[in-house]
């Protein structure tokens, strides 16, 4: 299935936005450490090294590279395999439970004797500190900043406390069988270390202290993770050296040091790979790797649960708010095309899951390309070619995830002119996107949108499906945009929420999934597959079923 394309000229959208490329690639040659170093140059798709201090932005690109790499948490993915799809492994924690009386309480055992990068340790402590950090804003550490990009993905969660050193209880609102799985995202930071920084800060009040060593913390970052950094300069580099008193010793680094430079434009990546200077890049340029290839550089990618949509507005006004609409938009798209667009690097989507996943369902509504059963449903909503139902979408240049979006986005537009669909665009920078899409579709941040083009990571249930389909995930809580929902999905997500038995979760997720995919709060379009080009000099790679993956057990020649 997966293929090559041939050369294509740029759509002019893309022209047009095509970045200067010279001082990012110059970047990855200058100021890396010492030649007998074995070191890791990496071109993220992101504009800018996402945030270092403890919980990253830049969407999931953040988690990859400087989440992971810097930090733990209590739960991790295990990301060791590359034929099975990522499950949920210990962590910080060794062992959890839910508490049988109370199912709003959570027991975590703690791993003994892990270290900060400071030297500190890691204990029941530092989890109640890292909790509050992005829960309570009475905490003297408490940062706002912090809050969107950690308690939008883990929106039950409200507080914990301390059992002895190494058990700590975790409250939620409501029982929440996901919360586990939630837990990926929140990486503990080092309280010792933050004190140091706002002792030394200065400030005329304990929030502008508090302000200033967040910042000087993320300037000079303290995890437990495999890596630990050693320079940070925003919009140029970050890198990060092995932590050889790492608590896993599977994970302890052999690569030295790991250079990550921020390069959003496809054509500069591929240029930086293919001159020399760079080891690896992310997103590759579709028309580049027979070359890439050809210079003996190897492409990676594999199935994944990340999902490439159209988000749909339900605001008052919106031109989705018919089903016929959202049902013909699905229509309409020609997604061999897109497929051939990028050289065979995506998945064809029947929906957020798979047919065969146990979330599948069986949904009514077959996601297809049928043009003209879909220029019939806009025939009945009362839209032709001739009378175009005008649709504007939110989109950006780069960033994590979003694979091509430029020429996809222009492919998905031509596609859906032909069923009646006059597309316009506004396109913004990544992040910029990335937080409107919490603000929601009724902000003035959506600049008029009705839709938004933000792709995610579907390997839980509240990533894949809860926060884009419950009331309680309405902006500003979580990633409900489009303000989709209804007694009938709460009720739902209630059942599979509140299923502690893995079946029973498995078929409330599958009615919930079903449900979703007839009513359409999405166009889904692709299903990335996360091609990343590396040069052969990087070995040990593990490609896994998943947005992630561990540079902490490369090696490099």
């Amino acid at each position: 299935m997966y293929r090559f394309s041939t050369p294509r000229r740029r759509p002019a959208l893309a022209r047009a936005l095509i970045t200067s490329t010279c001082a990012a690639v110059l970047g990855l040659a200058a100021g890396t450490a010492h030649a007998q170093e074995k070191v890791l140059r990496i071109a993220m798709t992101a504009a800018d090294i996402p945030r270092t201090l403890g919980q990253p932005d830049q969407g999931f690109e953040g988690n990859r590279f400087t989440g992971i790499p810097m930090y733990d948490a209590l739960t991790h993915w295990d990301l060791s395999k590359a034929d099975a799809p990522s499950v949920l492994v210990p962590g910080l924690a060794l062992s959890w439970a839910v508490d049988a009386k109370d199912r709003t309480k959570w027991v975590f055992k703690l791993r003994p004797d892990v270290k900060f990068h400071d030297g500190s340790t890691f204990n029941a402590d530092a989890v109640v500190w890292n909790v509050r950090k992005v829960l309570d804003k009475d905490a003297p550490h408490f940062d706002a900043s912090q809050v969107g990009v950690t308690a939008s993905r883990m929106p039950t969660l409200r507080s914990a406390r301390k059992i002895d050193d190494l058990s700590v209880e975790l409250t939620t609102s409501e029982p929440d069988a996901f919360l586990p799985l939630n837990l990926t995202n929140l990486f503990m930071a080092s309280p010792a270390h933050w004190q140091k920084k706002f002792d030394a800060a200065a400030g005329a009040t304990p929030t502008d202290k508090s302000r200033a060593a967040w910042t000087a913390f993320a300037a000079d970052a303290s995890g437990t993770g495999p890596f630990r950094m050693t320079r940070f300069v925003s919009r140029e580099r970050l890198e990060v050296v092995a932590n050889k008193g790492y608590w896993d010793p599977k994970r302890t680094p052999k690569i030295d040091r790991v250079v990550m430079l921020p390069m959003p434009e496809a054509n500069a990546r591929t240029a930086a790979l293919l001159s020399g200077q760079g080891d690896w890049i992310e997103a590759p340029a579709p028309d580049a790797m027979p070359s890439i290839q050809a210079r003996g550089h190897k492409i990676y990618f594999n199935q994944q649960p990340h999902v490439w949509p159209w988000q749909l507005s339900f605001a008052e006004g919106s031109p989705w708010l018919d089903k016929r609409v959202r049902q013909a938009a699905n229509l309409c798209v020609d997604r061999t095309g897109v497929l051939k667009l990028l050289g065979g690097m995506m998945g064809v989507p029947k929906g957020t899951v798979p047919p065969g996943h146990p979330w599948w369902g069986n949904p009514k509504f077959d996601i297809k390309f049928d043009p003209e059963a879909g220029k019939k449903l806009m025939a009945e909503a009362g839209h032709s070619p001739a009378k175009p139902l005008k649709v504007k979408v939110q989109i950006s240049a780069s960033g994590s995830g979003q694979m091509q979006p430029l020429p996809m986005n222009e492919f998905v537009q031509q596609s859906l002119k032909q069923c009646g669909f006059d597309v316009q665009f506004d396109v913004i920078e990544w992040n910029t996107l990335f937080t409107n899409w919490r603000k929601g579709a009724k902000d003035p941040s959506a600049n008029g949108s009705n839709a938004i083009n933000v792709s995610f990571a579907a390997m839980d249930p509240f990533f894949a499906m809860v926060r884009f389909t419950s009331t309680k995930a309405f902006p500003p809580v979580s990633n409900n945009w489009g303000y989709f929902g209804n007694p009938e999905f709460d009720k739902l997500i209630a059942d599979a929420r509140t299923s502690f038995d893995d079946k029973a979760r498995d078929a409330a997720l599958a009615k919930l999934h079903a449900r979703i995919v007839e009513e359409a709060p999405f166009v889904w379009i692709a299903h990335d597959v996360g091609p990343r080009a590396m040069t052969a000099r990087v070995k040990n790679v593990v490609q896994p079923r998943s947005w992630f993956i561990d540079i902490a057990t490369m090696t490099m020649e």
